[in-house]
């Protein structure tokens, strides 16, 4: 039977045929790695809206005929477990690319493993620039409008105030520190004569809010710039409130109008504050209601960010997969360049840049108030993700493999 190369692949062809046959017809499997355990206010909505988008592909037939499969895993938002995680997923589950981060510095360690493996990655959440550009790879495309979008978007609206002395608060790691080197950067662009008169990092999940409150307002700013989230957020919302900081200031304040960190603060929720956020109940987009309506309807709940983010993520991906007829990462990653696909917010077509593998998703823009004893955004705007990104020759000198 010793034929040559040729030969032998004959030789063994009626042996090949069945598993090749039965491989191309199985299942694609993703390998989901998420923060399930240290952000469940963002990440449960995530996972119901995740299950739901692929329930919908598969009951209408699948991808090519291909069912969808999902093996999730938790990082607890730990850069090293992802690590772990994604080599587990590629070696013994056999997924065929990554998804997933929530936490940028989770989200690097992904996208590094991907490189270096040589797997697509679809980070669905993790904000930081530095994914698409200075560490910016072949693998990587990212969803979710990033640091730099969301700080242009809310640089338009601080701009508009009589505010010359800001102050700054943000977690200690690359997502708080970049939006607020992007904040600095853009407002001091449109407001030359602004100043920066105090800067708070406390440490992610452990703001020590009464002592970040009285330094904020021993700066004595005009405005403040927030990055808090989560329980960071309702701890500085509610030492800020009581020992006045919020009174005769404006503040504008990154991912505070998402309901995952608005919904916990109830009354006590702050008002007039300029915000990105997602106000579900009243965008009513065609492709909105139907998503939204859908939602409830199978998790008698409402649909926070998160949903939607997951929601997107697996319909760009089902988008990409039909487009690449295959599970090949090359033709996978061809597919993903200047791929088009709906978002659940039924705004506009969003699209995944060649250039830097960023997507055009957007954000809402608008302010806080307190209705019927819960916060809620008003006065909001859909601010479009393709308007927000710096030129092409700015993205080429941060990404220079670009």
């Amino acid at each position: 039977m010793i034929l040559g190369r040729r030969g032998a692949i004959l030789a063994g062809g009626a042996v090949l045929a069945a598993p090749v046959v039965q491989a191309q017809e199985g299942p694609i499997r993703i390998g989901e790695i998420n923060s399930y355990s240290s952000q469940p206010a963002f990440l449960i909505p995530y996972r119901n809206a995740w299950t739901m988008a692929v329930d919908e592909v598969n009951a209408a037939g699948g991808v090519n005929g291909r069912r969808i499969e999902t093996v999730f895993r938790d990082d607890a938002g730990r850069p090293e477990d992802a690590v772990r995680h994604a080599g587990e997923l590629i070696n013994n589950e056999r997924v065929h690319l990554l998804a997933g981060g929530f936490l940028s510095n989770v989200g690097l360690a992904i996208a590094d493993f991907a490189n270096q493996n040589r797997r697509l990655f679809v980070a669905s959440e993790p904000l930081t620039d530095a994914l698409v550009w200075a560490r910016g790879n072949r693998y990587t495309f990212r969803l979710r409008a990033s640091t730099y979008m969301q700080c242009a978007m809310l640089v338009e609206e601080a701009a508009k105030l009589p505010a010359r002395r800001w102050a700054t608060v943000a977690p200690n790691y690359e997502y708080g520190q970049s939006s607020v080197r992007w904040f600095k950067e853009l407002l001091t662009r449109a407001k030359p004569d602004v100043q920066f008169v105090a800067e708070q990092f406390p440490a992610l999940g452990r703001i020590d809010a009464g002592a970040t409150v009285q330094a904020l307002a021993g700066a004595n700013p005009e405005a403040i710039f927030n990055v808090t989230f989560a329980a960071d957020l309702t701890n500085f919302v509610r030492q800020g409130s009581t020992r006045g900081l919020f009174d005769r200031r404006r503040v504008v304040s990154l991912l505070t109008g998402e309901p995952e960190y608005l919904d916990p603060l109830g009354d006590e929720a702050p008002e007039n504050w300029i915000v990105t956020g997602y106000p579900w109940q009243d965008i009513n987009t065609e492709g909105h209601r139907r998503f939204r309506d859908a939602y409830r309807a199978r998790f008698r709940d409402h649909p926070r960010l998160g949903s939607v983010v997951a929601y997107d993520t697996v319909t760009a991906i089902a988008t990409m997969l039909r487009r690449s007829e295959g599970t090949d990462t090359d033709r996978m990653i061809e597919a993903m360049r200047g791929l088009r696909f709906p978002s659940a917010f039924g705004e506009t077509e969003v699209e995944f840049r060649d250039l830097d593998h960023q997507s055009t998703s957007g954000a809402y823009v608008g302010r806080t108030a307190v209705r019927s004893g819960r916060g809620v955004m008003v006065d909001w705007r859909y601010a479009d993700g393709r308007n927000y990104l710096p030129p092409d020759d700015v993205v080429r000198g941060l990404r220079p493999q670009a």
